[in-house]
Formats: C-alpha cells, sequence, structure tokens
C-alpha cells in the first residue's frame, strides 16, 4: 500500500466513526530495504484541513540485518567455489563407473600391459597397452586444459565483479549524499535509506562488506577485512584481467585503492563474497589440484623410466612417458608445474608415429642400445613388462605441497588426488547449503521483527470496522430519539 492510500484509508475509516480530528500511526509496507519497515504518525483534521505528516519512522534491527549481509557474502562465496570444483570433478573424476578417472587410466594401462606380458609374442596386445597409455596421457592433458579453463572463467567472473562493485559504490555515493543534505535540512530521507541499504545488500553478494552510520545520516563502507571501501567518496576497485590460463600462469591481485585484497600478497585479504570465492578458486583449489595432476605425470614418467644396462653408469632416462625436458628426468618429488599437460607417449613406441610397439617389452625406447633390456631379442622376453608393473604398485615419494598421499604408489597418489577434489566439492557443496539455510533464517527472522505484520494490520482494520459498527448503532438510536421527541413536540 502507497503512503498516499494508507493515508485515505485510515481517514475514511476515522470520517466513518464521525471522528473530526485524530492521530493515526501505522505500519505500511512498501519499497523498504530488508530489515526495515515504515511507520507513519499522523495528525489529521476533518472535514477540509487535509492531512499533516508528523513523522516517518523506519523499524530496523541492525543486528539482524548485518547477519544477513554476512550469511549473503559467505554464501555466494561457497557457490562460486563450488561451481568451479564441480565442473573440474565432473570433467576429470567423473562416474566411477565410466572409468574416465586418471585412476580409472592407471588402472586399465596396469592391465593391458599384465595381458601383454601373459602374450609377449602378441602385437595386438602390444598395440593396446600402447593404446591404453595414450589414453592416459590424453586424460592427463584434458583435465589440465579443465583446469586451466576453470581458472580462466574464474578470472573473467572477476573482472565482471569488479566492474559491479564500482556501479554500486558509484551509486553508493549519491544516495549517501542526497541523505545527508536530506538530513541537515530536515527533508524527509527514508526513501533514500532504503536505496542504500539495498545498495549494500547487493554489495554483500560481491564481496564482504559493513557498514558504519556516522552523524548526520552519512555512512562508511569497508571490506570484512577491514579496507575502505567508501568513506565521504567512493574508493576505486581495480582489477588488471589476464585473458589465457596456463599451469604456470599468476593471476593479477584485485587492489581497493592501492590495496591489494586477493593474491599471496594480500596483507588485508576478502574473507567473503563472490570475488573471495572466485579468487580462491582461480589461485588455490586449482592450482593445487593442477600440481597433483602434475605428480600424477611425474609418477608415471619415473615408473616407467629407462635404467641402463651396459654398466656404464648413464643416467636415468624417459622411457614409454616423455616430456619436452627429455632426456632429463623430473626432479623427484618436485612438483613440475605443467607436467600433465605436456606428457606424452614416446613417438618411438607408437605405431601411429611409425613407431614399434614390441620396444615396451624390450627397452631403449629413447633410442640408444646402452637401454635395451632384451639384449637377446627373446620374443617371450617378459621381464621387463613385469618390471612396469611392479614399478607401477611400488611406492616412491611425492611433493607435499600437492596436498595428495605423500608417499606411496602412483596408482595411490592418483586415488588420494581424486579423493582431494571430491571431499572439497562437497565441503563447499554443505557450506552453500548451511550458509543458505543461515540466510532463510535470518531473513526470515528480520522479516517477523521489522516487516509488516498482515494479521496485525487485520486486526487492525477489524477494530476499526467494530468501531464503525459500533459508533452506527448510536447514532442511528440517537437519531430515533430525537426523531421521537421532534414529533412529540410537534404533536
Amino acid at each position: 500500500m502507497s503512503i498516499t492510500g494508507a493515508l485515505n484509508s485510515a481517514r475514511s475509516s476515522l470520517m466513518a466513526s464521525g471522528i473530526q480530528s485524530a492521530t493515526i500511526s501505522r505500519n505500511i509496507a512498501g519499497a523498504s530495504a530488508p530489515g526495515y519497515s515504515r511507520k507513519l504518525t499522523m495528525l489529521d483534521n476533518f472535514p477540509g484541513a487535509g492531512v499533516y505528516v508528523a513523522a516517518i519512522q523506519r523499524a530496523a534491527s541492525s543486528g539482524l540485518y548485518n547477519n544477513v549481509l554476512v550469511a549473503t557474502s559467505s554464501s555466494a562465496k561457497q557457490s562460486v567455489i563450488y561451481d568451479g570444483l564441480q565442473k573440474i570433478a565432473a570433467s576429470t573424476v567423473d562416474d566411477p563407473e565410466l572409468e574416465q578417472s586418471p585412476t580409472a587410466q592407471l588402472n586399465k594401462l596396469k592391465q593391458a600391459l599384465q595381458q601383454y606380458a601373459n602374450s609377449t609374442d602378441n602385437a595386438t596386445l602390444a598395440q593396446a597397452a600402447v593404446t591404453s597409455a595414450k589414453d592416459m596421457v590424453t586424460a592427463l592433458n584434458q583435465a589440465t586444459k579443465t583446469v586451466q579453463s576453470v581458472r580462466e572463467q574464474a578470472d573473467v567472473d572477476m573482472t565482471t565483479s569488479v566492474t559491479n562493485i564500482n556501479q554500486l559504490l558509484t551509486q553508493f555515493q549519491t544516495v549517501n549524499t542526497a541523505i545527508v543534505k536530506g538530513t541537515i535540512t530536515g527533508d524527509d530521507v527514508t526513501d533514500y535509506l532504503d536505496q542504500r541499504d539495498s545498495i549494500v545488500s547487493k554489495l554483500s553478494q560481491e564481496l564482504g562488506v559493513t557498514m558504519s552510520l556516522r552523524p548526520n545520516g552519512d555512512a562508511a563502507l569497508y571490506t570484512d577485512s577491514g579496507v575502505v571501501l567508501f568513506d565521504k567518496t567512493a574508493r576505486t576497485v581495480s582489477f588488471a584481467p589476464t585473458n589465457a590460463y596456463t599451469a604456470g600462469t599468476t593471476g593479477n591481485a584485485v587492489f581497493i585503492d592501492g590495496v591489494p585484497v586477493t593474491g599471496a600478497n594480500s596483507v588485508m585479504p576478502l574473507k567473503s563474497g563472490k570475488l573471495a570465492g572466485l579468487a580462491q578458486l582461480r589461485d588455490q583449489d586449482t592450482v593445487t589440484y593442477q600440481s597433483q595432476l602434475d605428480e600424477v605425470a611425474r609418477g608415471l614418467i619415473d615408473a616407467f623410466k629407462e635404467v641402463d644396462q651396459s654398466g656404464a653408469a648413464l643416467p636415468d632416462v624417459p622411457g614409454l612417458f616423455t616430456y619436452p625436458g627429455s632426456p632429463a628426468m623430473p626432479a623427484s618429488a618436485t612438483i613440475s608445474v605443467g607436467l600433465a599437460g605436456t606428457i606424452s607417449v614416446a613417438a618411438s613406441v607408437d605405431p601411429a608415429a611409425g613407431g614399434n610397439p614390441n620396444l615396451l617389452r624390450d627397452g631403449a625406447i629413447s633410442g640408444s642400445a646402452a637401454y635395451n633390456y632384451n639384449t637377446t631379442g627373446n620374443a617371450g622376453f617378459s621381464t621387463r613388462l613385469q618390471q612396469l608393473i611392479d614399478n607401477m604398485n611400488a611406492p616412491q615419494p611425492f611433493d607435499v605441497a600437492a596436498q595428495g598421499k605423500p608417499s606411496g604408489s602412483v596408482i595411490e597418489f592418483a586415488s588420494s588426488s581424486a579423493s582431494w577434489i571430491e571431499s572439497h566439492r562437497k565441503a563447499a557443496d554443505d557450506s552453500v547449503q548451511y550458509q543458505n539455510t543461515l540466510l532463510d533464517r535470518s531473513t526470515a527472522a528480520l522479516s517477523n521483527v521489522a516487516g509488516v505484520n498482515m494479521d496485525d494490520e487485520m486486526s487492525l482494520m477489524l477494530q476499526v470496522e467494530r468501531t464503525y459498527s459500533a459508533s452506527s448503532k448510536i447514532i442511528s438510536t440517537v437519531d430515533q430519539m430525537l426523531q421521537s421527541l421532534l414529533a412529540a413536540v410537534g404533536n
């Protein structure tokens, strides 16, 4: 109901009751921001004097309103993290029954090697083992592309978020100035107050924000980490986007008035809001998972490496799995950034590249006879294949910074990586559900405290109707008495 409509409704009820002057106090639902309702205090003199609005007040609960802002920011942060991890999990882990994860591909490769070891003179099984190795490589390459795609999209979304924040801060400055001027001159500024609170509510979706009220209706805005967003004037939020991402790319930080609020160098990092979630997804969660993929790739190269068989103490070299840094081996237990995106199957063993798949059985995939395991050329030689299978099952150290299993087989490490992404995805999902529930409860509590209660309004309306009915009966009785009196006097 509009203010004018509320006045007219109350005025009509009073006039019908024969009341010529009244003070009216009503709660009015309208464009008020969450946590606020309006109370009109009116002096009305009938019939021709019109209505004088003595005061318009906003019923408020700042504590509950702040709870809503906090819940909104926290929910927005967890939502973007969950969405990003969900995309990665769906593409790299997927349904276990589809067997598309790195762990599933590793088990397939081990099975193909075992079949080949059982029949080392079977060219078809040799090719099948190489094909399985290529599938393993493809899974790691594609997983890397997915992770970097999520990082790139997060960067794009951060640009959008920063743009929204700057626009909202500009709007906040305009409305806040109107509130200060109106308060000083004694004008009604309740509409502007509603607009300002609505802007703050929208800001809370982008980043954690708190509002501090000052004399003359003035307000200041701060991030949840204490960085000034608005104090007399809006602070500039800046961000330089990165157009393309690789595993080694470091995204740029977001700055508020020159202060970094995201990134490793931030001393006052954002704690909540969409922007904080996007920064965490781009710079932490995806980077950790990429490191795990890189460690799986390094573990594969190490498990399939070739060792000097000539006695010349030559260094170990990559075998079935290679990478651009060959013939050097990747450093043990150390993340080789981006390795999962560059690992490949050696061309010398790949039939599609003119290679010989039987080198899996014999060795010398690297091209040097010093690494030949089957020196007699025996077609039934299976020692090397069985050795490769044992190497896949053998424990090896992994970089603890990858947050996977620090020691175990490459298959076990890949399994721990899948568990990591799933546990983080589930934790983000649980947090989203919790924060959404908290937001709903806080909003409901806020509405109960400060909102317009329709039950109360209906009760007040019924009271007016009863008053009108009683007044009508009194007037009717008095009229009948007067009519009887006049008739008696006339006779």
